[in-house]
């Protein structure tokens, strides 16, 4: 069994109300080969929300407190996404999960690539908060592109 972002198994979690649907992630849920987390929502965001970035670094380094979370206006959530992260982390125990699929670019789940920081809708290296979390708990996390990359390689 694995897990994954919610968005990716056609929940809408996102800050925008929306998902990010991966049809064959979505069928591993329905055949119970997989299992859904939102870190953010875990952490009692709204769905809607404003959208947050993490400014001063990435994931990792709002585990050192060397940078935070922040929505467009200011408001710093950085506290609600480690909150998300831990209790996301706690439910994949739970079901004895070690390997997760999360969304790109997301300041919670970006495996290799998190917005700016400055809401310009442009990437930069790094990972999200719950994904620097779960890596530093020894779980392995691929981003929903590497999952789907290779799983067009095992076609082939």
């Amino acid at each position: 069994m694995i897990g994954i972002s919610a968005c990716l198994g056609g929940v809408f979690c996102r800050y925008d109300g929306q998902a990010k649907t991966v049809e064959p992630l979505k069928e591993l849920v329905q055949q119970g080969k997989a299992i859904m987390v939102c870190p953010e929502v875990l952490s009692g965001l709204p769905i809607p929300r404003e959208p947050a970035e993490l400014v001063g670094g990435d994931g990792f380094d709002v585990w050192q407190k060397k940078a935070k979370v922040l929505t467009i206006t200011g408001v710093d959530v950085t506290e609600k996404y480690k909150q998300g992260a831990r209790i996301a982390y706690e439910k994949l125990q739970a079901q004895k999960i070690t390997q997760l699929i999360t969304k790109e670019n997301s300041p919670s789940c970006g495996r290799h690539f998190i917005y700016d920081g400055r809401f310009s809708g442009q990437s930069k290296q790094g990972v999200g908060v719950a994904t620097a979390y779960f890596i530093q708990k020894g779980l392995s996390v691929l981003s929903d592109e590497e999952w789907l990359a290779q799983q067009e390689m095992t076609k082939k």
